[in-house]
């Protein structure tokens, strides 16, 4: 069935994404041209990411590759067979009399608290009793090598003696039993009498329930800790973590330090997507409770499978919802309900929901709303962080209401959704009480609408529909508004040291972690500019606890922001510091002096940088300094739900064209054409290149990735590559389009520019109701199809048949 699809492709998925590699390095070329036009510009400019050649070369070092010290030794865990239970007893003897075995440690063997947990303090390193869900880490296994390690550990089933209990899996059972980690949360507003006097009131009125998947965030390099014992009873732990501060914090408890005495390092992360922001902490909390006991360094590297069985991810959503709406298909007033699958711990379920309710509304004024969120505690793993951290869950949920609305009315889904944008003057409030006043929401579209062809394309698709039985076509246009800065007000802040040398090289260090996103090449091209030199003499080291301390995630999409914010505030005050020094040397204002193209013009002469910083060395003037950023005018209750919670917005808009396949539910995307807001972009080339991959993985979140539990045991039954299945280079349409929105943010952003880390995952929406298009088009878009997320080819038969049932 493949032949009838693959005839519509007129270029295939390899040709096509040739030519736009070379497109692009056409592109990087000619932006290095204009900026030289420009004066030496270093923002704004697209330059390949920092580790590009060490990544190609194999050079690129990551925590597995760190030269193992002398006497190192090897971690594996040992995991809980059983998903729900009381852990009876452990003939844990029997693993320590294994051939290489070493140490075993269960969680008496713990010196401070036994919880890694991130902001409640409910979530065990070893089990402390209570068997919580199948793969939980029972005891570990310390060994001389990895795999005696983990053949011991793999012995778990045979030593663990557990009383089993009913699990609990799915966010509904955890609904109907009144089973939470958090109490729940509300937010509502009311305009004209709250949500269901308007639904009351309303000419129409929807009534359904929806749900989507996880998500498992699969980075390529998987969790892995190597803790060393330092001096004076110390630790210093190499960790591929997103938060260094946070594992330094954790570990510095479990081993009852002080925070100085523990030692974070993170170079860089082969992939993060929010996996590592709290998760590793188990990891570098076992690695080093062990490398304290035996003062010998211990790592700890999972293998995916165990990786898949212990971490948490994506939070899957089911969704109970009514609305009533106008002939227009504008919405008066809405309620809906919200439940996630926690799991056994809190870990970021409450923020998850916070922001998946602030999305709610996506890019629409919804004037009577009332959201209630729920975090059911199941016995899974302890879902997590993951790109977009709850507000695609948020947002995808009005736009699948308002797919609906449309089919009912008959009108085309964008009319529909046009109809309901917010204002740029009026119905500008969120329902949580921010005004959006940076709204390019219309604009965007309208130019995405025009660029992409979309409304001749869709009478293109009712063509083709109207004379093909089996095969249908669908096209969506979604958009999407997304929020930039972290829930919780104090987190937005960040730290950065700039050192000139007296050769003038630059070396930079900040808070944020490099997890491939090109953050570090930002911060470099952002010192770069400040100080009007070329981008290869600023190289930026390791993420660091022991150089710029108290630092937050490099999550909610606020890394650039945040970090270049405070290398600028450095740099700066290194540029203005040197300015002295020179108009001293050679008259005129400090204030005239400029700095560019590794020169500095001073009263009518021209000096190369490192004379200036040479001169400056002589003088005695201070070559380093520290810089910080705070966010400004952030402010969130967050038991009214009420406030400020974003600094900006972001926007987007993507047409996604697809085909199905009505016998077996097999589709083919065949073209993206994305529109995607970056404001006055920092590094074109990484934001696109972040654009289409999280376009692509958000494809995979809404169509193939789904995750299954045994019903009875509770097992993860997807839980490798097998069976859990992420989209490829094949899966990539093959007439792609990904443009920047040319604007600049309104708020003082660093340069102007927009985060483009999150807000993209959102795009792919437009895949998932183009589906849901084709499969609508069976019943002559009279019904509306009941496609849930992951949209498989099983689910997306079930809905082609539920379709023609009822048609």
């Amino acid at each position: 069935m493949n032949k009838p699809i693959d005839t519509l492709l007129q270029q295939q998925p390899s040709e096509a994404f040739a030519d736009y590699r070379q497109n692009s390095a056409a592109r990087i070329d000619q932006d290095a041209e204009a900026a030289a036009e420009r004066g030496g510009a270093r923002v704004g400019v697209s330059r390949p990411h920092e580790s590009a050649h060490l990544h190609v070369a194999g050079e690129a070092t990551y925590i597995d590759d760190i030269p193992e010290l002398a006497g190192t030794l090897h971690c594996a865990l040992g995991l809980s067979p059983v998903a729900h239970g009381r852990l009876t007893g452990m003939a844990l003897d029997k693993i320590r009399a294994l051939p290489g075995v070493v140490l075993v440690i269960s969680a008496s063997d713990i010196p401070g608290p036994n919880d890694c947990g991130s902001i409640i303090h409910d979530d065990p390193i070893l089990c402390d009793g209570e068997i919580r869900y199948l793969g939980q880490p029972v005891f570990a296994v310390i060994a001389n090598t990895r795999d005696a390690a983990r053949r011991a550990a793999a012995k778990a089933g045979e030593v663990l003696a557990i009383e089993a209990m009913p699990p609990v899996l799915t966010p509904q059972q955890a609904h109907a039993k009144g089973q939470y980690v958090l109490p729940p949360m509300h937010l509502v507003r009311q305009t004209q009498g709250g949500a269901q006097a308007a639904i009351a009131r309303a000419p129409h009125r929807l009534k359904g329930t929806f749900e989507v998947g996880g998500q498992e965030q699969f980075y390529l390099e998987g969790q892995i800790s190597y803790a060393i014992p330092t001096e004076g009873g110390g630790m210093h732990v190499y960790c591929s973590t997103q938060h260094p501060s946070e594992m330094q914090h954790l570990v510095a408890h479990a081993l009852g330090l002080h925070a100085h005495d523990v030692h974070v390092e993170c170079r860089r992360m082969g992939g993060g997507f929010g996996g590592k922001e709290s998760q590793s902490a188990l990891f570098a909390c076992i690695a080093s409770v062990a490398a304290a006991r035996l003062k010998r360094p211990v790592k700890l590297r999972l293998d995916r499978d165990d990786d898949f069985l212990i971490t948490g991810r994506r939070h899957c959503f089911w969704y109970e919802y009514e609305v009533g709406y106008d002939d227009q298909g504008r919405v008066l007033g809405a309620e809906i309900t919200m439940v996630s699958r926690a799991g056994h711990s809190a870990d970021l379920s409450g923020p998850v929901m916070t922001r998946a309710l602030c999305h709610f509304d996506n890019a629409y004024w919804l004037p009577d709303v009332a959201m209630h969120g729920y975090s059911g505690k199941t016995n899974t793993q302890s879902n997590t962080a993951f790109r977009g951290f709850g507000g695609p869950q948020g947002a995808i949920a009005i736009e699948n209401i308002l797919d609906s609305v449309a089919r009912a009315l008959g009108r085309e889904p964008l009319e529909v959704r046009q109809a309901n944008f917010y204002g740029k003057t009026e119905r500008n409030v969120t329902p949580y009480g921010q005004q959006v006043n940076d709204n390019i929401i219309h604009a965007l579209t309208g130019q995405l609408v025009a660029s992409s062809d979309y409304r001749a394309r869709r009478d293109a698709v009712a063509r083709f529909n109207a004379a093909s039985p089996v095969l249908k076509r669908g096209i969506a246009l979604t958009p999407l508004k997304f929020g930039i800065s972290f829930n919780v007000k104090h987190f937005n802040q960040a730290g950065a040291l700039v050192h000139v040398y007296s050769d003038g090289s630059i070396l930079v260090n900040h808070g944020g972690t490099e997890m491939g996103q090109g953050l570090n090449t930002k911060v470099a091209q952002v010192v770069a500019h400040e100080l009007g030199v070329s981008f290869d003499s600023v190289r930026v080291t390791a993420t660091d606890t022991q150089k710029v301390a108290n630092t937050s995630a490099t999550a909610a999409s606020t890394g650039a922001d945040l970090n270049g914010k405070a290398a600028q505030d450095a740099a700066r005050q290194i540029r203005e510091r040197l300015a002295v020094c020179i108009a001293g040397h050679h008259g005129g204002a400090p204030e005239a002096v400029r700095f560019a193209n590794d020169k500095v013009e001073v009263n009518g002469h021209t000096l190369p940088f490192s004379a200036v910083v040479a001169q400056g060395y002589l003088d005695r003037v201070q070559l380093w300094s520290d810089g910080f950023y705070a966010t400004p005018g952030l402010s969130w209750d967050k038991d009214k739900m009420f406030g400020r919670p974003f600094y900006y917005f972001a926007y987007g808009a993507a047409v996604s064209e697809v085909i199905v396949d009505t016998l077996t539910g097999e589709w083919k995307l065949l073209r993206a054409d994305i529109l995607h807001d970056a404001g006055q972009s920092l590094n074109p080339a990484v934001d696109i290149g972040q654009i289409e991959g999280a376009f692509i993985q958000g494809m995979g979140w809404l169509t193939t990735e789904e995750l299954v539990w045994h019903p009875v045991s509770g097992k993860l039954t997807t839980h490798a590559p097998s069976t859990y299945k992420i989209p490829t280079a094949n899966d990539c349409p093959p007439v792609f389009n990904c443009r920047l929105y040319e604007g600049q943010n309104v708020e003082d952003s660093i340069h102007r520019s927009k985060a483009v880390g999150e807000p993209p995952l959102l795009l792919p929406f437009s895949v998932f109701f183009a589906i849901r298009d084709a499969v609508s088009a069976v019943g002559g878009h009279r019904i509306d199809p009941p496609l849930t997320a992951p949209a498989t080819s099983e689910a997306i038969l079930r809905a082609i048949t539920a379709v023609q049932t009822a048609a």
